[in-house]
Parts: C-alpha cells; sequence; structure tokens
C-alpha cells in the first residue's frame, strides 16, 4: 500500500509539472504568436507604404518623362529653324506661337531651385547691371549743374550722353570676346576697375572736352558688362527659373535709376563741390562689387565648355574654329538680333526726375518680374508680343492724361514695357551660340541701343509737324501725339519681328547637344570631355537645366 500510495503521489507530482510546463509552453507559444501578428502587421503597412510611395514615384517619373518628351518635340519643331527651307519657317511662325502653357511652379518654388552659387552668381550680375545703370544715369541727373559749370547748354551736355551710347558697342565687342574666351570672371572684373577710374575721372574733369572724352571711355566700359553680367547670373541658372530670374535681372536697370535719384537728391549741390560728390559715390560700391566675384568661381557652363578646348589642344585655334562655325551658321540670327533689339531700345523711357518717372520705374521693376515668370509658362515669343500689344492700348492714356492720373498710366505703361525687356535676357542667351554668348548678347544689345540712339532726332523731326500755338512767342509742339505715334510704331515692330524670329526656350547652355562645338572640335573632343567629367564623378552641369545638385531632377521645358 505504501509503495502504491507512493507511487501515485509521484505521479500526482509529475502530472502537476507536465501540466506546468504545458501551460507555460502554450503561454509561449501564444506570446509568441501574438508577436507575430504584431510584427505582420506592421510589414503589412511597411509593404503598402512602400507600394503606395514605388506607385508614386513611378506616376511622377512617367508624368517627367511624359513632358519631358512633349517639350522635346515642341522644341526640336521650334529649333530645327537652321534646316527649314524659307517657306516652311515662315508657315511655322504661327504654330510655334502656340503657348506651350506649360505647367511651372509658383515663383518661391522656382526660386528654391537655385543653389546657394547660383544665387551668388545672380546676385553679383545683378549689382553690377544695377550699378552700370546708376553710373549712366548720373549725368541725365546733372545736365543743368554740368552745364552751369562747363559754361555749355543743355544739350551740349547731352553730347556726354550720346558718346557713352555711342561707345558702348566697342566695350561690347572688347569684353564679350574676351569673356568667351577666357571666362566670365576677369574681363568682369577690369570692366569695374574701368568703373572705378572713369567715375573718379569724371568728378575731377575740368573741362568739357575732358568731360566728353572720359564719358566717351565710359561708354566702352558700360558696354562691356550686359553680357557678361547676362551670362554670369543666367547661365548655370536651373532652366525652369530662368524666366523668373531673367525678370528680375533686367530690373537692375530700373533699380539702378531708383538709386542715382537717391543719392543724387542726397550728394549733389549739398557740399561746396556741387554735382562731383556724385560721381566720386558711384566709384566706390564696384569696389565691392569685384570682391563680391574674386569670391566666385567660373560658372559651370564655361568650365566645361574650357575642359573641351583643353581636350582639342590649342585654345587659341579651338576658339577661332568656333568662331568661324558660329558666323558661317548663325550670321543671319545676328542681324536679327541687332534689329530686334534696336526695337526694344526705341522703347520710351524719359529720365527727368519727378515722382510720375519714379512710380514708372517701379512699374518697370514689376512688370519685368511678372512677364518675365509668364514667359516660362507661355512662351518669350507669345509673352512679347501679348505685352507689347497691351503697352500699345495704353499709349493714348499714357501720352494724353495731363493730370496726376498719368501716374497710373505711366505705371502700367512701363509695366507692359519693362515687361517685355523682362525677357529679353534669357531669349537673347537662349538663341545665342554657345561659344559666344556673352559677345552676341551684348553685341547685339548695344548695337540696337547704338540705332536707337537717332529717336530724339525722329521725335524733334515729328514734333514740328505737330505744333501748338506759341506761348510768348516760345515754339510748342504737341509732343504727348508724337510719342504715342511714335511708340506705336516701335510697339508694332517689336510685334513682327518677335512674331516672325525663332525661339529656343529651354535651350541647354551646356557643351552636351551644342552642335557648334562639335563641328569646330569634332566628336572625339567633345565626347572625352564629358567622358573624364562623369568619371571624376561630376553632375550634369546645372546649366543643362535636368539634374541638379543632391540628386534632384527636373526637366527642362522646351519650345
Amino acid at each position: 500500500m505504501q509503495t502504491a500510495d507512493k507511487d501515485e503521489v509521484e505521479v500526482e507530482k509529475s502530472s502537476k509539472k507536465l501540466n506546468k510546463s504545458v501551460l507555460e509552453s502554450v503561454k509561449s507559444l501564444t506570446d509568441a504568436a501574438d508577436e507575430f501578428e504584431d510584427n505582420l502587421t506592421e510589414k503589412k503597412e511597411a509593404v503598402s507604404n512602400i507600394g503606395a510611395y514605388w506607385s508614386s514615384a513611378k506616376m511622377a517619373s512617367y508624368s517627367d518623362a511624359k513632358a519631358h518628351d512633349e517639350s522635346r518635340r515642341y522644341d526640336n519643331a521650334a529649333m530645327d529653324h537652321q534646316n527649314m527651307t524659307a517657306g516652311r519657317y515662315v508657315a511655322t511662325r504661327f504654330s510655334t506661337l502656340k503657348p506651350p502653357m506649360a505647367k511651372v511652379p509658383n515663383p518661391f518654388t522656382l526660386l528654391a531651385m537655385l543653389n546657394g552659387q547660383q544665387w551668388l552668381f545672380f546676385l553679383v550680375g545683378f549689382l553690377a547691371w544695377s550699378w552700370d545703370a546708376f553710373d549712366f544715369f548720373t549725368v541725365s541727373l546733372t545736365v543743368s549743374d554740368l552745364a552751369k559749370d562747363f559754361k555749355k547748354t543743355n544739350a551740349q551736355i547731352t553730347w556726354g550722353i550720346t558718346l557713352v551710347l555711342m561707345f558702348r558697342s566697342v566695350g561690347s565687342i572688347i569684353f564679350g570676346i574676351a569673356a568667351d574666351r577666357y571666362g566670365r570672371k576677369w574681363p568682369f572684373v577690369v570692366n569695374n576697375i574701368l568703373f572705378i577710374v572713369l567715375e573718379l575721372g569724371t568728378g575731377f574733369c575740368k573741362s568739357y572736352k575732358q568731360f566728353l572724352a572720359v564719358r566717351a571711355l565710359f561708354g566702352i566700359a558700360m558696354g562691356g558688362l550686359y553680357g557678361n553680367a547676362a551670362a554670369t547670373a543666367l547661365e548655370d541658372c536651373p532652366a525652369a527659373a530662368r524666366g523668373l530670374i531673367s525678370g528680375m535681372l533686367q530690373q537692375g536697370y530700373a533699380f539702378g535709376y531708383l538709386l542715382a535719384v537717391v543719392f543724387a537728391r542726397g550728394l549733389v549741390n549739398t557740399t561746396s563741390h556741387g554735382w562731383r560728390p556724385l560721381f566720386w559715390f558711384g566709384a566706390c560700391p564696384p569696389i565691392l562689387i569685384i570682391i563680391f566675384r574674386l569670391c566666385l568661381p567660373e560658372t559651370a557652363a564655361f568650365r566645361e565648355r574650357e575642359r573641351v578646348r583643353n581636350a582639342s589642344g590649342s585654345l587659341t585655334s579651338t576658339f577661332v574654329s568656333e568662331g568661324r562655325v558660329a558666323l558661317k551658321r548663325h550670321w543671319l540670327l545676328l542681324i536679327y538680333l541687332v534689329l530686334l533689339m534696336a526695337g526694344f531700345n526705341f522703347m520710351f523711357s524719359p529720365n527727368a526726375v519727378t515722382v510720375t518717372q519714379v512710380l514708372a520705374n517701379l512699374g518697370a521693376m514689376t512688370g519685368g518680374t511678372v512677364i518675365g515668370y509668364s514667359s516660362q509658362i507661355f512662351g518669350r515669343r507669345f509673352s512679347i508680343i501679348f505685352i507689347s500689344i497691351i503697352g500699345g492700348a495704353l499709349l493714348y492714356p499714357y501720352t494724353f492724361t495731363t493730370n496726376k492720373r498719368v501716374m497710373a498710366a505711366a505705371f502700367f505703361e512701363q509695366f507692359c514695357v519693362q515687361g517685355a525687356w523682362g525677357v529679353i535676357p534669357i531669349h537673347l542667351m537662349e538663341l545665342s551660340p554657345g561659344s559666344f554668348r556673352t559677345f552676341v548678347v551684348g553685341t547685339s544689345y548695344q548695337l540696337g541701343n547704338l540705332v536707337s540712339s537717332a529717336s530724339s532726332t525722329i521725335e524733334a523731326t515729328l514734333g514740328e509737324r505737330f505744333p501748338l500755338p506759341p506761348l510768348k512767342k516760345v515754339k510748342r509742339y504737341n509732343y504727348g501725339k508724337v510719342i504715342c505715334i511714335f511708340m506705336g510704331c516701335v510697339f508694332t515692330y517689336v510685334i513682327v519681328l518677335t512674331f516672325v524670329g525663332p525661339e529656343r526656350r529651354g535651350h541647354h547652355f551646356g557643351v552636351e547637344g551644342d552642335d557648334d562645338m562639335v563641328e569646330a572640335v569634332g566628336d572625339g573632343a567633345t565626347a572625352g570631355a564629358l567622358h573624364r567629367r562623369e568619371a571624376m564623378g561630376h553632375d550634369r552641369d546645372s546649366s543643362d537645366g535636368d539634374v541638379h545638385e543632391k540628386g534632384t531632377h527636373t526637366h527642362a521645358t522646351h519650345t
């Protein structure tokens, strides 16, 4: 019995241990099942998120690729004008004018596309162009004081302005070729050194002849800056942001005028030196602009072009070959650009210091930025033509309003004039041959300016056809009507020239795809330089507009 009882106790203990072990195992299995279920839920959610993200990325990639392909097709239709017959080219002027209605991000998103270096390039170009305008307007704002000091008439003093206009073309040729051959940086620096010397020299002139000589030399310096400033500011700019940045850059001219007005009121005739402190002061900011530019490298687009030239052997002979190719292939385009810029420079912009003119320049700055941005959506040619039509419609209130309401008319008229101008920097850059971009942009602008220097004579001749009753035996003319007729003709001319001209919105500024460079140096040198760039781990230059830093991809919009 004792043995049986002992066995029963042992069995009971074993049974309890077994039950306990089973319960523990079941609990462990339950916990493991719960943990597995939680992990499975998390993984399902992760897989779902990855799937959604991948689907979204695929759709975005597809949309980008589709938009890029569409832009390429539009680009090919618009850019193949060099291989078209005359009849075919004329026929495509209507079809290529159709607004592409490109989807462009809001202005703040576009501004955020620029990296730090691109912003610095824009700022140095904008500041230089603004101070260029400041230096130009210093004479027009002090004509009476200069005439009194040099014992000449106001008309004789304005020859100082005419000489500047005449010699600007010389500067654009000299500094344009230098910038395309040796880089944007050092010609820019030399240009601003000349500004310093010549502004100081103007302030120290003792005679009328000295004044004219110094201003003629100043014209050379002033003419050399525009093309370089445009290339520096826009060459590396992301393609999608070009229109907006172009509009902002061009308004440096109006901004420079406003600065000249402000400092003229503070510096002219406030000391015993009369008008001279304004010119002495004008020589100071270029020192800071030079330091600013020295801190920056060459643009990426020029560095890439320089690599191809180095790969081909002789830099000078390669540059000369590029010049021959550009002249052979683009001579008709160069003539067109000069004619187009003549029309733009004929657009009326008085220099008198009045509240109305200040408001007009504020309108100009607004219009240039807005229409520059819009040209990225509607196209360069369409934007210029549209805003020129609006400007023509506003001529009547602008020229025939005689009370304070003219301020509003002046604001919106200059909004239209400079709105069209806001497209010009990037339009010229995209049309210009890549190897001579600075030269073509600057020289076409300045030669057009030279042609338009006859505007005052034309207006005076027209004025004689519309006399008013004399006031105290002083002859008077209806210049409101004259300006209305003259500007109406100018707007019509600009509209027609823009309509018949080409457009290359979104054109790549890099060497890749530059047929001129390939013809000048051969496929081998071009491909070798690009291959070395890729081998060194360099991304495609931002001037291409397709690939940017940190892997951010955006596609250039072409028309």
